[in-house]
């Protein structure tokens, strides 16, 4: 049985709900009923009764669970007990706050422990926050907030605006801010669903049935690159954006009628809350964001 198909039949299991346990995991939902499939092929069992409204656990799903619940723990124990020395720190970070954040703390951090090795990966949000219940990540950074897990502790950081960036000689550009009525009239580009940024422009914009993008990219960077090239615009956060705003390959509109805004957290393992060399790291950009 692979591990990825057992996390997800813990969640759904936990959740009795397929919409949720997507959510959470950050996965499509159609991912989610497929590794689920995949592990009652293996089993030759039914795990969920799907008749019903609301999903219910089978007999033999009952039993898996209570199976998968032990062996996801024992797992976590199991890495826990062989983890990296406290001079090595592995943080986790998205796109965005990885090239945009990340260097100025971990240059910070470096002069006050020069002697701990770091290691940084880039993921998304569903990926960051398994890899930090696994113990394969001290830390991971995301924007939002992390999800409802006793295992995990978050602490948000920083909060930022989000803005719109349009391509330069946009309308909008010489006046730097616009409503959101006057803003659904235009053309607007998003992330996949699924991705954090995704959950900002439906939020910002209505969700299913809201206005939908008229193109959706797998990156950051992408989505930048076409609204410059001039295929419309994108709500993102101001971080992700200031530096192609100063090199003039997008300008920024302030949105004027509402204060958007979504934090900037950490997330790391409760249990190795005493670890030096996180603890150092919690420090050093606690400081660099507070100036």
């Amino acid at each position: 049985m692979e591990l990825r198909h057992l996390r997800t039949f813990e969640v759904v299991a936990r959740t009795l709900s397929v919409t949720q346990a997507a959510r959470e995991l950050h996965y499509a939902q159609s991912s989610v009923s497929d590794q689920i499939q995949s592990l009652e092929r293996e089993l030759g069992v039914e795990l969920i009764n799907r008749s019903q409204r609301r999903i219910r656990l089978t007999p033999q799903g009952e039993v898996l669970s209570s199976y998968t619940d032990r062996i996801l723990k024992l797992i976590e124990e199991a890495r826990f007990a062989v983890s990296r020395p406290t001079t090595e720190l592995a943080l986790g970070a998205l796109e965005t706050l990885g090239l945009y954040l990340l260097p100025e703390v971990l240059s910070y951090y470096r002069e006050l422990y020069p002697q701990t090795r770091v290691r940084v990966s880039q993921f998304n949000r569903g990926e960051l926050y398994q890899s930090v219940r696994r113990g394969d990540l001290d830390l991971c950074l995301t924007f939002g907030t992390p999800p409802e897990d006793g295992g995990l502790r978050a602490e948000t950081l920083a909060e930022e605006p989000l803005v719109i960036i349009v391509p330069p000689g946009h309308p909008l550009a010489a006046r730097g801010q616009a409503d959101l009525a006057e803003l659904a009239a235009e053309p607007f580009l998003a992330t996949q669903q699924g991705c954090g940024f995704r959950e900002m422009y439906d939020g910002a914009f209505g969700g299913a049935g809201g206005k939908e993008p008229v193109a959706e990219v797998d990156s950051i960077g992408t989505l930048g690159a076409c609204v410059s090239a001039g295929m419309g615009c994108a709500l993102l956060p101001l971080v992700s954006v200031r530096n192609q705003a100063d090199r003039g390959e997008v300008a920024v509109v302030e949105i004027g009628d509402s204060e958007l805004r979504t934090a900037i957290t950490m997330t790391w393992l409760d249990r190795n809350s005493a670890n030096p060399s996180l603890i150092g790291f919690q420090t050093a950009i606690r400081k660099q964001l507070a100036g």
